[in-house]
């Protein structure tokens, strides 16, 4: 592994961060009802409007979407979000999207070019939509990656065809920081992955599990305000070092983030 520390680099932008969405989501929304014509990455607008009909029908069914999604008793409220997604305002995904990793983001402390950064450079995993950019229009909703809605493949199926030709696609050079159940819904060819290992005092090292949204907000939010160039692994790690953690390069398509 090489460890990284700060240096100088050119300035410029080529980068998309692409996040993992979150159980979690926001209320309400001052946006028009979802319009799957306004999202991006149009090319995967039928398994959109698929998912999401099938998600419209499955909540006249309280116990099936119950077992299908994975609710608990204090959770029925996620049925009528469901029910009402083809009529229910929207709100930017950005804002739609709460919990550890949104909080450690912040994206409301931003300056103003910093949020237009954002808008260029952030982008949000999902299992109904596959993927969108952050200032895309979007209803709350339920689907989990791991979800498996009745009578349909599962969500790995249905949209990895689709969903990795559409990201590798993409001209911006991508950090995927999604987690490993909505990655496997379209792997990114050539894409950075980042893992966060803690280092114990005899040296040894273990996956982070309760702060790994935590840590990834912070590089996300990094690399959204960064102005440097970003294209290859040297890039990403170079950013993060510069805002002090600690990261080596495991290999070139991937790095380690290392904490106490």
């Amino acid at each position: 592994m090489r460890v990284i520390t700060t240096n100088q680099l050119s300035y410029g932008v080529a980068v998309l961060v692409i996040l993992p969405p979150s159980e979690t989501k926001s209320d309400g929304g001052r946006g028009a009802p979802l319009d799957l014509d306004t999202l991006s990455f149009p090319e995967l607008n039928p398994i959109r409007k698929q998912l999401a009909e099938a998600l419209v029908a499955l909540s006249a069914d309280l116990d099936a979407s119950r077992t299908a999604l994975g609710l608990g008793a204090t959770q029925l409220d996620e049925v009528d979000r469901n029910a009402e997604l083809w009529c229910s305002p929207t709100r930017p995904a950005l804002e739609r999207y709460t919990g550890v990793l949104y909080d450690a983001l912040d994206h409301r402390s931003l300056t103003r070019a910093g949020k237009t950064k954002a808008a260029d450079r952030l982008a949000i995993g999902s299992a109904l939509f596959g993927v969108v950019r952050a200032p895309d229009p979007i209803p709350a909703y339920r689907l989990s990656g791991g979800s498996k809605l009745p009578g349909m493949p599962t969500l790995a199926s249905l949209w990895k065809p689709d969903l990795s030709p559409a990201l590798d696609a993409v001209d911006d050079f991508v950090v995927d920081l999604r987690s490993g159940v909505y990655h496997q819904l379209g792997p990114v060819r050539d894409a950075v992955t980042a893992t966060v290992m803690t280092e114990q005092p005899d040296g040894s090292r273990k996956v982070v599990s309760h702060f790994n949204k935590h840590y990834k907000g912070l590089m996300a939010r990094e690399l959204v305000r960064t102005r440097r160039t970003v294209r290859d692994v040297d890039g990403v790690a170079a950013v993060l070092a510069d805002a002090g953690q600690r990261v080596e390069i495991e290999a070139p398509d991937r790095i380690v983030v290392l904490t106490d």
